[in-house]
């Protein structure tokens, strides 16, 4: 399998928010609104606030003529920006099935149109994956769209309460933007993926610092729930109200037709 995703790069934060209260030992974290913002190029990822870019005029791809035995079937996976006029740009290949496939779908998704992706009722550029699987009996291919790195919406001032509206005295690490495990083959003939546990000491910056499976899958897919974990970015644990290293488990999907 091919890198799990191009290096696109995080913003310095995903969420606009306060730091973490610590002015005494019964404060509990206090966030501001939250509001999602782009990664360093200005490219946002789908969540809370920004829809997924749709397609809406779908251009098939066809089977490359000369392509070797080996090749027949199989899938490419293209990872690219749909930008504010709803073009694509930046593509980049995350999974090849070779030069004459991959070379294929980029055509037929430069000939795709798209609505893209909005914040506030604003158009966006937002990044996406687009895939095709090529068959056996050489038809022609669709591409699909797929969201597999996205924003997610930090916790509420609920769930840093307990049932008397007191403070907790700890909160777990909070992931705020997840990424989808490498692509699972649609042709594998292995049982069908659901989800790996992993398990996740997180920083008192956000960032993972180790990762390690805690219930695997086999079949390959356990080093891919690893390298997704890595891309994960958490609101840090704390303790009466300060950012602390914490361990927390995750339950890592894998991207699948």
């Amino acid at each position: 399998m091919s890198k799990l995703m191009p290096q696109k790069g995080h913003a310095a934060a995903f969420f606009l928010l306060l730091a973490v209260s610590a002015v005494s030992q019964s404060s509990a974290p206090v966030f501001s609104e939250a509001h999602q913002r782009p990664d360093q190029d200005g490219i946002y990822y789908v969540g809370p606030e920004v829809t997924a870019p749709q397609l809406v005029r779908t251009v098939s791809v066809p089977y490359p003529e000369d392509v070797s035995d080996r090749e027949v079937q199989g899938m490419t996976v293209l990872a690219m920006v749909i930008d504010a006029s709803g073009t694509p740009a930046h593509i980049q290949v995350l999974h090849t099935h070779g030069d004459g496939f991959d070379g294929a779908l980029i055509k037929a998704v430069k000939r795709s149109s798209f609505v893209p992706g909005s914040l506030a009722g604003k158009p966006v550029p937002v990044w996406i994956d687009v895939r095709a699987v090529f068959r056996a009996d050489r038809s022609r291919a669709v591409p699909q769209v797929v969201i597999t790195e996205r924003d997610l919406t930090p916790p509420d001032v609920a769930q840093l309460e307990d049932k008397h509206h007191r403070p907790l005295s700890y909160t777990a690490p909070f992931p705020i933007h997840t990424v989808d495990a490498d692509f699972a083959d649609p042709l594998s003939k292995h049982p069908f993926v659901q989800v790996a546990v992993v398990s996740v000491l997180v920083s008192e910056e956000g960032l993972p610092k180790e990762v390690r499976v805690s219930r695997g899958l086999g079949f390959g897919l356990d080093a891919k729930a690893e390298a997704a974990v890595w891309r994960y970015r958490f609101l840090p644990a704390t303790k009466n109200g300060k950012p602390i290293s914490a361990r927390r488990e995750i339950l890592v999907p894998f991207s699948k037709f």
